[in-house]
C-alpha cells in the first residue's frame, strides 16, 4: 500500500470549466476512471463555482484503469500526472499521463 506522500502529484489541468481548478487543482485527490482506452477524471464536476483546498495540492487518490502502466493494485505510481481535455470532443477532462500496456 502506498502512503499519502508517496500518491502522485497533479501536476497540471487544463481544464477550466472545472470547479476545483483555479489556477491549479484544488480538489485534495483525484479519482481517475473511465473505460477501456480511456482515462477520465472522475473528480471533474462542471461549475462555475469554485471550491476545493486554499491551495494546490491534489494526487491521485485512485486509478481505476488497471491496464494502464502507472498502475498497480489500483493505486498510481506515475512521478505525477496531468489532466487535460481528451482526444474525443466529449472528454473534458482525461488523465493524459495514461498509458496503455
Amino acid at each position: 500500500m502506498t502512503s499519502l506522500l508517496d500518491l502522485p502529484h497533479v501536476s497540471d489541468c487544463t481544464v477550466e470549466s472545472c470547479g476545483y481548478n483555479h489556477d491549479g487543482c484544488h480538489a485534495g485527490a483525484v479519482t481517475v476512471a473511465g473505460h477501456t482506452g480511456s482515462a477520465e477524471c472522475a473528480t471533474f464536476i462542471p461549475l462555475s463555482t469554485k471550491g476545493g483546498l486554499d491551495k494546490v495540492v491534489a494526487q491521485v487518490g485512485a486509478c481505476q484503469r488497471g491496464e494502464c502502466v502507472h498502475n498497480e493494485s489500483l493505486e498510481c505510481h506515475a512521478d505525477s500526472v496531468r489532466i487535460g481535455a481528451g482526444a474525443a470532443k466529449e472528454d473534458l477532462a482525461d488523465c493524459l499521463t495514461y498509458a496503455p500496456r
